[in-house]
């Protein structure tokens, strides 16, 4: 069914993940509310606590209900990309805006993404504008990771953009009908494809604290990213074994060459010691690049769960249309 986006006046959730959230989760609810109240009168927010160690689930449970907020409480830390997707399996309006909990996604930008929605576009997401403040590492790390994502791939994962974005209810469809275990949203949300649109943003101070995504945290999500949807290491792996069994093959060529015309003595056991070492750690380099791969089908073969919910609390009656 085609809707007139000029003139109806949509269902809003936002989805919010939380991880230790828990001095600046009522600020940011509460910022959020203010805002989708002046867009409408059919909004509601819903929170997924990640398994904080923090207070953060008892904080959202005692939110007053006219911020109409609906806590979804994992059994134990699953991570980010599993709390957002909860967050759209529990969404039930028909536009899904998903923001982080720390502050630091203006709430102003909500007006500009609403509008691009009625213009057309299914999903409209935010693009950051102050990289050049980070460190190194994240520039440098940020670059050399989408450089790779666009080495003969089909599809294209636009750079320095986010979760900070809104989503018709036919993107969160597709998204939640995805059943792969090992969730990269990035490329999800780029695989889906759908008509989208980037909008510029600097992100708030936080309000308060500091991040708890590390670098460590920074690269297993990068790594999820390359092997979940990019198949260059493998690649790499192949040409690297190919250009080294050539190598191999001209030397040995050469060695004998050197032995039957030019009498010469076939080098000794520290040079063959040392190719030995230098062959076998190319090859346990790229078995274990392989097995990152088999460790993913193993885990999607399990048909685990993505994550367990043990509790769902809502302080308010949800008055969605598809409620």
């Amino acid at each position: 069914m085609t809707i007139d986006r000029t003139t109806v006046s949509p269902h809003i959730t936002v989805i919010v993940p939380a991880y230790n959230e828990a001095s600046a989760i009522t600020a940011t609810v509460e910022n959020i509310a203010n805002q989708l109240s002046t867009m409408g009168p059919h909004w509601d927010i819903v929170v997924i606590d990640d398994g904080s160690r923090d207070n953060t689930a008892g904080i959202v449970r005692a939110l007053p209900a006219y911020l109409r907020t609906t806590l979804v409480r994992f059994s134990r830390n699953f991570g980010k990309e599993y709390a957002i997707t909860a967050g759209l399996e529990y969404a039930t309006g028909e536009i899904v805006i998903c923001m982080d909990a720390d502050g630091q996604h203006s709430s102003d930008l909500l007006d500009v993404m609403l509008e691009k929605w009625r213009e057309g576009y299914d999903m409209v997401y935010a693009v950051r504008q102050d990289r050049e403040v980070e460190s190194q590492f994240k520039r440098w790390g940020s670059r050399i990771f989408y450089e790779i994502m666009t080495l003969g791939e089909r599809i294209s994962i636009p750079r320095d953009a986010g979760d900070f974005r809104l989503m018709n209810r036919n993107v969160v469809d597709a998204l939640r009908a995805l059943p792969e275990h090992n969730r990269f949203m990035k490329g999800m949300y780029a695989w889906v494809g759908f008509k989208s649109i980037g909008i510029p943003y600097t992100p708030l101070p936080r309000l308060h604290g500091v991040s708890t995504f590390s670098r460590i945290k920074l690269m297993q999500l990068a790594w999820t990213g390359i092997t979940s949807f990019s198949v260059i290491p493998l690649r790499l792996a192949s040409a690297v074994g190919g250009l080294l069994a050539l190598l191999a093959f001209i030397y040995g060529i050469w060695v004998i060459l050197e032995k039957m015309f030019f009498h010469e003595s076939i080098p000794g056991w520290p040079t063959v010691v040392a190719s030995l070492m230098f062959f076998s750690g190319v090859q346990l380099l790229f078995i274990g690049i392989l097995g990152e791969y088999i460790a993913r089908i193993y885990d999607e073969v399990k048909g685990r769960p993505a994550y367990i919910v043990a509790e769902v609390s809502a302080a308010y009656q949800n008055t969605s249309p598809d409620a």
